[in-house]
């Protein structure tokens, strides 16, 4: 059998887990949790660093199909809750759920928020330890709440310089040290102060947070808001200029083939009225709103605001505007004129996953095909034709046909996707 014990923040551990640690056969965690658990001299110890070398001496020991820790078991020693992201899941996988008796502690998490008196029952917690720091960072932009887990360079410093950058509305609480009467601090800062410091390595969570959403209603779901009841918006549901938004149609199949997520950042370029970037906010992805004109872009920012969304809107052309943005996990591209293979060219080159068209001409479909093909796209596309009701007169309706558009799409073949990307 294998203890797994959760230390907690600061709580001394019960005496059912110093028995097990005082009759284990072998003891494994940091070493801070194993000098405080203070196992027998002699006992066999493997103090934390890779996992790998820890899984093979928990195998090695005889005692381990064992039923009762007293016959000399193993005692996993692990900070907070050890099945919040943490070594339960490895220890699962590796001699499986009937082998452990766990005995979880408070999570850094919920201690985090305990600090500084908010309620995580609505808070999006992302593990950056280990982890590419994106997903965090696009998590903090979509979301007015957020733990970070964080691990060797992906802490408070490089989250605060990642979203300085591309964030206005967010500050960090760093927890450092949470449980130790003597060192710990639960520190609000900015983003260019969480940026300008060194923050050592005893941070285990940073809190992101839009302290205007902090406190949200009563929640039924734990966790981020779940998926829109309704997506595909009618375009009376926007601001728009002269009919100037993608139709509902076209945006029903264009959110099926981008995917968007949250961990996800999703360009909507030739933005518009950025129903689009709206509608793939809605759905927990981070979205930048590329938009050249100057009204488009207050557009796109009442909208967001209209729907209580985070999209960041940038004013420019594309594709010029574009080297100033984070690589994007998904693009869709409105319109464009004769620029717009120019457009699809660079959005591939940085795309990780997949870039959507739409366009009413049929002349430019052969070069947005060669455009994504030649960036090693898997292509397809649909002519999209409908017709809505329209009522007449004496209570009946007819067929009104709206202007056919070709919606084109490339994705980035499996074998080639970037690590952690998922089709």
């Amino acid at each position: 059998m294998i203890t797994v014990v959760g230390t907690g923040t600061g709580a001394p551990l019960d005496a059912t887990a110093l028995e097990a640690v005082r009759t284990a056969g072998l003891v494994v965690g940091a070493r801070r949790h194993i000098d405080a658990a203070g196992p027998p001299p002699g006992t066999p110890r493997v103090v934390l660093g890779p996992l790998a070398p820890a899984l093979d001496a928990i195998e090695e020991q005889p005692a381990l199909s064992a039923k009762d820790t007293a016959s000399g078991g193993v005692v996993v020693l692990a900070s907070g809750d050890p099945g919040f992201f943490g070594i339960v899941r490895a220890l699962a996988e590796r001699f499986g759920p009937e082998a452990l008796d766990i005995r979880p502690g408070v999570s850094s998490v919920a201690t985090a928020f305990a600090r500084i008196g908010l309620p995580w029952d609505d808070a999006v917690v992302v593990s950056a330890h280990g982890r590419e720091l994106r997903t965090a960072v696009n998590a903090c932009r979509a979301h007015p709440k957020v733990a970070v887990l964080t691990g060797p360079g992906s802490g408070p410093a490089e989250l605060g310089a990642e979203l300085a950058r591309r964030c206005d509305n967010r500050v960090l609480v760093v927890a450092h040290a949470l449980g130790d009467p003597e060192h710990e601090r639960v520190e609000r800062v900015t983003l260019a102060e969480a940026a300008a410091r060194d923050w050592g390595d005893g941070v285990s969570v940073v809190l992101c947070l839009d302290e205007e959403r902090a406190l949200a209603p009563v929640r039924t779901f734990a966790g981020p808001h779940l998926s829109p009841t309704r997506w595909a918006l009618e375009e009376g549901e926007f601001t728009h200029r002269d009919s100037m938004i993608t139709k509902f149609e076209v945006r029903a199949l264009a959110l099926a083939r981008l995917g968007p997520r949250t961990g996800d950042l999703v360009w909507d370029i030739g933005a518009g009225s950025g129903s689009v970037a709206v509608e793939c906010a809605r759905f927990g992805a981070a979205v930048v709103a590329v938009e050249k004109t100057s009204d488009g872009v207050e557009r796109v920012r009442a909208n967001a605001a209209a729907h209580g969304v985070d999209v960041r809107a940038v004013h420019g052309a594309a594709p010029t505007v574009l080297s100033d943005l984070s690589d994007p996990d998904a693009v869709f591209i409105g319109g464009g004129g004769r620029e717009l293979p120019d457009i699809v060219t660079a959005c591939a080159r940085r795309a990780r996953r997949t870039v959507v068209v739409a366009m009413a001409a049929m002349d430019r479909v052969p070069a947005v095909r060669a455009a994504l093909a030649g960036a090693g796209f898997d292509c397809d596309g649909v002519l999209l034709q409908s017709s809505r009701l329209a009522p007449l007169p004496g209570g009946v309706s007819r067929l009104a046909a709206a202007n056919p558009v070709f919606l084109v799409w490339g994705d980035r073949p499996s074998s080639s996707l970037p690590e952690g990307v998922v089709q």
